[in-house]
């Protein structure tokens, strides 16, 4: 650490080791710690406190409770809290970003550019609807005199992976909160950093003991806890499609409502007049973006054979340009792979993809950079082959794509439709009132034109399929979701 130039800040919080948990307002510690690594030096930066089952159900048990205040909060009392909790994230966005690029390897120009301003904007937009919702609706009926009633439901559950630890979180609790919901909430242990520091601001902007809950755990022990437990009213899970259907299991037996958002791989169509350049620089910006480790990421692109070789060459160049590094580094564009497990995984699809027939354009190997030799660093990789190779069809979850050529758009729609995920997909073509038509056509959660990974709050983003269940993020129909609906009906 004594070689990173951080913020005073930034090395103040990681230095109190290890770091507590969050619970009922206080923060805690258990008998049990484990160590947080820098993908990018697999070295160790701090430790923290290791949720165990019984913290699981004390902080349950007091999220019931405060809910029983939080859920009758006036909304503009909740959007004030929100509102102040989105400025504390702006007045430290540089210790967030430190946090985030040290956990998860990720370039801190990433983390100020998008992870941690936009995760604060989600607070403020949530906040904004909590206001302007209407919580009661006369229904205008012949036989009674009846309206529905939308309510909060109660202690919301939220399990997070590594990938975008802070903004999934705000995705996912901005909404519960807002609509008058208390949260529980388990980051991944391996990227738990930046999920405590939101506690910690919570705390400062005066959020009620019990709304917010941040207890890092192992998923077998502490995730498995909370899934578990039939006093939540709602569960949100983000990360794999296995892991999913395991949570939607458990879930389905309490009869607790599970949101579930997954894998994808998603398909990028490029049209024999897309603007090559264009394309090129957009697909290679998403591939590498976070190191590839995006679920709705494109790593399937279609290429018309009229420009595959034309675009492959120009793609073969862009990607050799990445400049891997450490993500505190201003050079870096390209951080390490988070987990060393993941990055083994990598290596082993690629292999796998070969031994399939498919061929390496460029890749595919750990850099000749010595200064790298210790992070878990993968050059970015384009795979060539045919649809029917495994990793042509499944999630690999790092800076890898996969090319296809296709002559005939209608056919080509059909063979990306083949794949049973359904998350993010994107058209590449000039022509936009047909690239219109084809975005409809695929099927996913969402269809972006010249373009990939889109986001904007009003923006409704989801899945269907493999992909997930259970509603998407980052619009009011999110906050809607989190509200039950209650009839009440006088006879006249």
């Amino acid at each position: 650490m004594t070689q990173l130039t951080l913020n005073p800040n930034t090395l103040a919080f990681l230095e109190n080791k290890p770091l507590a948990f969050f619970s009922n307002g206080e923060w805690l510690r258990s008998g049990q710690s484990i160590d947080v690594v820098d993908p990018a030096t697999n070295q160790a930066v701090t430790q923290i406190a290791m949720a165990q089952p019984q913290d699981m159900n004390d902080a349950v048990s007091h999220a019931e409770v405060a809910f029983k205040s939080w859920g009758a909060t006036a909304p503009a009392k909740r959007q004030a809290l929100l509102q102040k909790l989105a400025s504390l994230i702006r007045r430290d966005e540089d210790i967030l970003a430190e946090l985030e690029s040290i956990d998860v390897g990720k370039p801190k120009a990433e983390a100020t550019g998008f992870d941690v301003p936009f995760a604060a904007d989600s607070y403020d937009y949530f906040a904004t609807l909590a206001v302007e919702a209407q919580y009661e609706v006369e229904l205008g009926l012949k036989v009674t005199d009846s309206h529905t009633v939308k309510k909060p439901y109660g202690v919301a559950a939220f399990v997070f992976p590594w990938n975008f630890p802070f903004t999934l979180c705000a995705w996912g609790i901005a909404p519960a909160l807002a609509a008058g919901n208390t949260v529980v909430i388990k980051p991944a242990s391996e990227t738990p950093l930046s999920t405590l520091y939101l506690a910690k601001l919570a705390e400062e902007a005066g959020f009620p003991k019990g709304v917010i809950n941040v207890l890092p755990g192992s998923g077998s022990v502490a995730g498995e806890a909370l899934i578990s437990d039939s006093r939540i009213k709602l569960m949100s899970f983000t990360g794999s499609t296995a892991v999913g259907r395991h949570i939607g299991e458990v879930c389905g037996r309490n009869l607790v409502p599970a949101k579930l958002e997954l894998g994808g791989k998603g398909a990028a169509i490029i049209c024999s007049d897309a603007d090559v350049d264009a394309a090129v620089e957009g697909l290679t910006g998403a591939i590498t973006l976070n190191a590839g480790q995006v679920c709705c990421t494109a790593s399937r692109w279609y290429i018309h054979d009229d420009i595959y070789d034309e675009f492959v060459a120009k793609a073969k160049v862009a990607f050799e340009s990445i400049v891997l590094g450490r993500g505190l580094t201003e050079s870096a564009q390209m951080g390490p792979i988070c987990t060393e497990k993941q990055l083994a995984k990598i290596f082993e699809c690629i292999g796998d993809a070969q031994a399939h027939g498919a061929t390496i354009v460029t890749g595919g190997v750990r850099p000749s950079d010595e200064s790298l030799s210790d992070g878990n660093y993968i050059t970015p990789t384009l795979l060539a082959g045919a649809d029917d190779n495994p990793w042509a069809i499944e999630e690999i979850f790092g800076p890898v794509s996969f090319l296809l050529k296709f002559n005939d758009e209608q056919e080509v729609i059909e063979r990306a439709n083949r794949n049973l995920y359904g998350l993010a997909n994107s058209v590449w073509s000039q022509d936009l009132a047909k690239a219109k038509v084809l975005a409809h056509q695929l099927v996913g959660g969402n269809s972006w034109i010249n373009a990939h990974n889109v986001f904007e709050y009003g923006l409704h983003y989801g899945a269907c399929n493999k992909s997930g269940c259970g509603g998407g993020v980052n619009s009011k129909a999110t906050f809607e979701g989190y509200l039950r609906h209650q009839s009440v009906a006088a006879v006249r």
